[in-house]
C-alpha cells in the first residue's frame, strides 16, 4: 500500500533551523562571555600603569624576580585573549573550548582565593586593571557567574565542528598569547642604568636634622621617594623584601610629602625598617630627584653612578656593584 502524504511528510527527517530562539540565546550568550575575556585583556594592557598594577598581584604573591613576573602576568592576559578567539571563532566548542573556559575560570577563582589568604579581601584585584575596579572576592564571583554562563552554553549552544578548525586551532592560540607580548614588549634588562646628569647630594645637609655623614661616604642605595606616588610605594615594598634577604646592603630612603600620608605609605609598602628620614625641604628634594620620584641612585662616595627603576632592583647587579663588579 502506498504512503499518503501526510505520512511521507511524516517520516522526511527534520532540518534544523539555524537561528532559533534557542541558538540566538546562546549565540548572545557567547559574544558576551567572548566580549568579557577581551575586556579583560584590553583593561590591563591600555596603559603601562595599568599592566604594572596587574604584574604587581605575582610579585606581591611572592614572584620577586621582574622578568618572571611579567612573562606569568602576560602569559595570563595572552590566555585571556586566546580564550576569547576561541569563543568567537567557534573552534571546538563543546570538544574542547567550553571545558578550557571553565577551567581557566577555575583557575583564576583558586589564584583569588590564594591572594585573599595573602592579603585579605583588600585592595583592587587586577581583573579589569584601572578601567574597573573589583576586590578579589567580588571577582570570585564574577567568575563563579561566568562558569555558570559557560556550562549552559554547553547546553544550549553547540555547534557542530565544522571544516578547517583544526587547522586554525594553532594560529588562533599564537595569536591570543602572542599579543599580550607585540602590545607590552619585555624589558629584560635589570641592569642599572649609568647616571650622567649632575645632582648635588650634599643639598641633604642644607637643613637639620640631615641622614648620617656616612651617607656620603662608600657605596649606597639612596632613593628619593614621596609618600603619594604609587610607584614609590611598589619601590618600597621590593626594597624592603631586598632588605629583608640582604640586611647589609646599604639602602636609605628619603621621604618627602604631607605627614598624614606617612602612615599609609609604610603599611602599604612594609618598608619602615629601612632607615630613613622625612625631608620636608621641597625646593631641595626635586632638584635631588631631578625626574621624579621613586628616584633610585647607585652612589659612591656621594657621586651618583647608576640609576635604576623598581622594575630593576635585582639584588644580584646590587651585589656586583658593592663588590666593584660593574652591572651589566
Amino acid at each position: 500500500m502506498d504512503a499518503t502524504n501526510e505520512e511521507l511528510i511524516a517520516a522526511a527527517p527534520v532540518k534544523e533551523r539555524f537561528f532559533t530562539p534557542k541558538h540566538i540565546a546562546g549565540l548572545t550568550l557567547l559574544i558576551l562571555l567572548a566580549t568579557v575575556f577581551l575586556f579583560s585583556g584590553y583593561s590591563k594592557m591600555h596603559s603601562n600603569n595599568a599592566f604594572d598594577n596587574f604584574q604587581w598581584t605575582f610579585i606581591d604573591l611572592g614572584f620577586k624576580d621582574q622578568l618572571i613576573s611579567g612573562i606569568l602576568a602576560r602569559l595570563m592576559i595572552g590566555m585571556e585573549y586566546a580564550i576569547a578567539f576561541l569563543l568567537l571563532f567557534h573552534i571546538y566548542l563543546k570538544k574542547f573550548t567550553y571545558k578550557a573556559v571553565t577551567g581557566i575560570l577555575t583557575f583564576f577563582i583558586i589564584y583569588l582565593i590564594v591572594v585573599i589568604i595573602k592579603r585579605g579581601n583588600t585592595g583592587d584585584c587586577g581583573c579589569f586593571g584601572d578601567k574597573w575596579s573589583m576586590s578579589p572576592l567580588a571577582a570570585i564571583i564574577k567568575n563563579v557567574v561566568m562558569i555558570g554562563a559557560t556550562l549552559l552554553l554547553s547546553k544550549i549552544y553547540d555547534v557542530k565542528p565544522y571544516k578547517y578548525q583544526d587547522v586554525m586551532t594553532p594560529p588562533v592560540l599564537a595569536l591570543g598569547f602572542s599579543l599580550a607580548f607585540i602590545l607590552n614588549p619585555m624589558y629584560t634588562s635589570t641592569a642599572p642604568s649609568p647616571f650622567k646628569k649632575s645632582v648635588d647630594l650634599n643639598l641633604l645637609y642644607a637643613h637639620q636634622p640631615a641622614p648620617p655623614a656616612s651617607l656620603m661616604q662608600g657605596k649606597h642605595i639612596i632613593v628619593f621617594a614621596s609618600y603619594y606616588c604609587p610607584h614609590c610605594r611598589k619601590a618600597g615594598y621590593l626594597l624592603q623584601k631586598i632588605h629583608h634577604e640582604h640586611p647589609d646592603y646599604p639602602i636609605y630612603m628619603v621621604m618627602s610629602g604631607a605627614p598624614e600620608q606617612e602612615n599609609d605609605f609604610w603599611t602599604e609598602s612594609h618598608a619602615k625598617d629601612i632607615p630613613h628620614m622625612h625631608f620636608p625641604h621641597t625646593v631641595e628634594f626635586v632638584k635631588m630627584a631631578v625626574d621624579g620620584t621613586p628616584a633610585i641612585y647607585w652612589v659612591n662616595n656621594g657621586k651618583i653612578e647608576y640609576q635604576s627603576t623598581y622594575y630593576q632592583l635585582d639584588p644580584k647587579h646590587m651585589e656586583e656593584w658593592l663588590h666593584g663588579v660593574e652591572p651589566k
